[in-house]
């Protein structure tokens, strides 16, 4: 399977994710700019990770990805969609948060049934 096409770069996308994390640990936000290319980073080392059509991961505004080995759709809503916002998307991704527990506190809208991405979550440990 083809690799996700990356147009973020690893080292901006990973300067961008410390900077968000840094900043919800002090209970402020980083700015847009940083937060969009931290969400899209992410997105795109899931596609990476588990590289598929399946799933589709939504963090509006800033990005969504399709990951997920598995049925491809190709017209409509997919059948597995996954969404959250950018803060408890990164909360998932860092480890500071569990799949379990956002979906539980209704942090993550998650339909279909390869809607789970507790296998390939966290994608970072904080410190990484």
């Amino acid at each position: 399977m083809p690799m996700a096409r990356r147009r973020v770069p690893a080292p901006e996308g990973e300067m961008a994710l410390r900077a968000a994390l840094a900043a919800a640990e002090t209970g402020s936000k980083a700015d847009r700019a940083t937060t969009a290319t931290a969400v899209r980073y992410a997105l795109e080392e899931l596609a990476e990770r588990a590289p598929g059509n399946s799933v589709e991961v939504r963090v509006p505004p800033f990005g969504v990805t399709q990951c997920v080995a598995g049925p491809r759709h190709t017209r409509g809503t997919p059948p597995n969609v996954i969404e959250t916002d950018a803060a408890t998307w990164l909360a998932l991704v860092s480890g500071q948060r569990s799949w379990a527990e956002a979906v539980g506190a209704g942090k993550v809208a998650a339909s279909g049934l390869r809607a789970d991405l507790s296998e390939w979550l966290p994608l970072f440990r904080a410190g990484q």
